[in-house]
């Protein structure tokens, strides 16, 4: 697929945000004028992304701080579209949400109910906030049986001080303790977020492209879902490591910048 073909055939943008648009705090090269042009061009824009340690209003201010959003751009998280598969799956039903503080104040204004001790459902985010407690109490519903979702499968989150555990390694632990495996996650590369989306946005995934940097999440949840992709060597993801993945992208690219 030539890059002009990839450009017209996609009505929506999925950009992953850590190693796609930016590095820490400081945008990819000339990534503010690539994305004006993008929007010029009619291209929707939606900032994706796994991690749900943070809101989608944390995400835009630190986007917004970089000049990187405007106000029609959309910030999805994988919380955003678990809170959309629990209303679809357990309509009504009291969650037992491990999260911060902030997330569960997200959860709560979508109109979820969190309880602590008799849920419907337990979900698991990403909790930089983690207690023991916290645990035990997930643990002890698990095995009473209660259903189990996952906002996302990340083993770790890549930070500039190294990597740390993240929502996959809790599963990890988890499993061992409770014997059990989440019913459903949600996030990149699985299927439920891609499908929230396209309802959201009335559009269907064949009209949507995903440009990430990581092969097993972003790539993978393009083929999953039947989208376009863009692999972004800016990132995660080298020319060496390509092979040791199954999935392959439409286009790959040194970074976004080079699609325009």
């Amino acid at each position: 697929m030539t890059q002009r073909e990839l450009l017209d055939g996609t009505q929506v943008f999925l950009l992953d945000l850590d190693g796609t648009v930016y590095l820490g705090d400081a945008p990819i090269g000339g990534m503010r004028e690539t994305l004006s042009a993008l929007r010029a061009m009619g291209k929707k824009l939606v900032f994706l992304t796994n991690n749900s340690s943070k809101t989608a209003a944390q995400y835009r201010a630190k986007l917004e701080g970089m000049g990187l959003s405007e106000a029609d751009d959309l910030v999805y998280t994988s919380a955003m579209a678990t809170v959309e598969e629990l209303k679809a799956h357990y309509p009504g039903g009291r969650v037992y949400l491990v999260a911060t503080a902030a997330l569960c104040a997200e959860f709560e204004a979508a109109g979820i109910v969190l309880d602590e001790e008799d849920p419907d459902v337990c979900v698991l985010a990403y909790d930089v906030e983690l207690t023991f407690g916290k645990l035990r109490r997930l643990d002890r519903f698990l095995r009473r049986g209660k259903p189990f979702l996952a906002t996302h499968p990340d083993d770790v989150c890549p930070t500039a001080d190294g990597s740390m555990p993240d929502v996959g390694s809790f599963l990890a632990l988890l499993e061992r303790s409770s014997g059990r495996r989440p019913d459903r996650i949600v996030g990149k590369p699985f299927t439920p977020m891609g499908r929230a989306l396209s309802a959201r946005l009335g559009v269907p995934c064949s009209a949507m492209c995903m440009a990430g940097d990581r092969m097993y999440t972003d790539i993978r949840f393009a083929n999953n879902n039947g989208m376009k992709s863009i692999l972004v060597l800016s990132g995660e993801t080298t020319k060496e490591s390509l092979a040791s993945f199954p999935d392959r992208p439409d286009l790959i690219l040194p970074d976004l910048n080079a699609l325009l």
